[in-house]
């Protein structure tokens, strides 16, 4: 069995209301061991015997059981791993930092448009699966955040700051 690591976008924001505990509970529902999830913001790991359709099958059993769509990205501890290594930014800023996972690689085109774009106190880097971001005054007040990426990069995209995915790691462990 494979350990893997699974991000909810926009849970407990707005009517996308779950409980972790319920959850945990549909994760293992689905057929998948060891789950333990993390803060309410929809982190799960799990372990699956197979990375075929964990996505599909994730987003289909949480329309199924809590009446809503939530975009889901699966990923391995190993390439959890690899984004937090590649993090341009010095280590201090690495842990202030916000790390945009995409869904996918985004068009080259608007990748390069959109990294010439610059915001006082916001810095990022984007990459075929993540936009590293430090934002100085806070990812709150932040004008580069998820939806200005999803929107730019017409791309889904999940955000967690540095403590998180360092946990999530530590604990898929």
């Amino acid at each position: 069995m494979q350990t893997y690591i699974a991000l909810l976008r926009g849970i407990n924001v707005g009517n996308k209301q779950m409980k972790m505990t319920d959850l945990k509970l549909l994760v293992e529902e689905l057929g998948f061991a060891d789950v333990v999830t993390y803060i309410q913001s929809g982190n799960v790991v799990f372990a699956s015997e197979s990375k075929n359709g964990l996505t599909e099958k994730i987003s289909k059993g949480i329309q199924k059981s809590f009446g809503f769509e939530v975009p889901v990205l699966v990923k391995t501890v190993s390439e959890i791993e690899r984004i937090l290594a590649a993090c341009p930014f010095s280590e201090e800023k690495k842990k202030a930092s916000y790390f945009i996972l995409l869904n996918e690689p985004p068009a080259k085109n608007l990748t390069e448009k959109v990294s010439q774009e610059t915001y006082p106190g916001e810095e990022f880097n984007i990459t075929e699966n993540c936009v590293y971001l430090f934002a100085s005054k806070g990812y709150g007040v932040a004008k580069c955040n998820n939806n200005f990426f999803e929107k730019k990069l017409k791309v889904e995209a999940t955000t967690r700051n540095y403590r998180t995915l360092a946990k999530l790691i530590e604990l898929a462990k």
